[in-house]
């Protein structure tokens, strides 16, 4: 049984001009390609007879029947599966269009699709309370300001021996056309600044690794950092792009270690470090400002790093970085 299509704003436009024109129903239907039982009826449905036919009135009655029509039949309401992926998805925050395209890959069945508009409603429909305090608060803030992308501190001297400026980085890393080339970053804990999470970004895959530290100092930053590249595929350690913090003054020594060369941002400049600056936006989300990170398991800070991982980006085409890293290593 063919599907019917309600009759759109431009039909009834349509349905206007042409009784002004004294068309009948039958004409009319021909016109339109619909039946002139549709027709009679949308006409009928008006109140104000053929003669008084208008289309805007109509769009409108329309609308208002429709939205009675929906009134308390939320699909999320009346599907509990459904419901349950989407809550559990929203706590380890992801966005609602995450989400809607993650279900639509996972489920073949229709009943388990649902649309980011509609994530977004069914929060905000929610009566006041904890529940939709508590889901509203995972999503992604929109509106964020940016900070103004100066040139004053472009040229300014750093206090960082032997440092090689990005200006010296190879075009590719620009690109992202060869993974292996990763952002570095500290996130910084507790009131006092005296703890920190390390934090590493792979450019082409935004793959993320959480680095716990016992302190912010150099020699205890280059052995942590230098502990979880080595893991890594020799084709995946290339460059690493830093800004100029203190704790990156023993970069000489981790490029022997490792075999990356360090490469350092201008000062206060954070969007040559793009990816790793919205990754550290991420990672707030779990450990908000204040978390004192030398009181946060290894195990849970690892627990973090894959749920990011997990995670589809939306630049990725709504890959994970885990699966995007693995085409890449296969």
């Amino acid at each position: 049984m063919p599907k019917y299509n309600r009759i759109s704003f431009e039909e009834r436009e349509e349905i206007s001009r042409l009784i002004t024109l004294d068309f009948g129903v039958r004409d009319i239907a021909r016109n339109l390609n619909r039946s002139a039982s549709t027709i009679s009826r949308e006409i009928k449905r008006s109140w104000a007879g053929k003669s008084n036919y208008r289309a805007v009135q109509s769009q409108k009655n329309a609308e208002r029947k429709s939205r009675s029509r929906r009134k308390g039949k939320i699909k999320l309401d009346l599907n509990a599966k459904l419901q349950s992926v989407v809550r559990k998805k929203l706590k380890d925050f992801w966005s609602p269009e995450q989400i809607a395209i993650y279900l639509k890959k996972t489920y073949e069945c229709k009943s388990m699709h649902i649309s980011k508009e509609s994530i977004y409603t069914y929060i905000y429909v929610l009566p006041r309370g904890e529940l939709r305090n508590e889901l509203s608060q995972q999503l992604r803030d929109k509106h964020l300001k940016r900070r103004v992308r100066g040139r004053s501190a472009v040229g300014q001297q750093s206090n960082l021996e032997d440092m090689i400026s990005i200006e010296e980085r190879p075009a590719e890393v620009a690109d992202r056309t060869i993974p292996g080339h990763w952002e570095g970053d500290l996130i910084i804990g507790d009131w006092k600044k005296q703890s920190a999470l390390g934090t590493l970004v792979e450019r082409t895959t935004r793959t993320t690794i959480l680095v716990p530290l016992k302190s912010k100092k150099a020699e205890e930053v280059r052995k942590a950092f230098a502990k979880e590249i080595l893991k890594l595929p020799k084709q995946m350690r290339l460059t690493l792009t830093y800004d100029q913090g203190r704790e990156m003054a023993q970069h000489k020594l981790f490029t022997k270690e490792t075999k990356m060369q360090v490469y350092f941002a201008h000062p206060k400049s954070p969007w040559e470090r793009g990816s790793n600056e919205n990754t550290n936006r991420l990672i707030r989300d779990f450990f908000p400002k204040g978390t004192d990170f030398s009181q946060v398991s290894r195990r849970e800070i690892k627990r973090v790093q894959n749920l990011l991982n997990e995670r589809p980006r939306k630049t990725l085409g709504f890959r994970t970085p885990f699966e995007a890293m693995s085409e890449l290593l296969h």
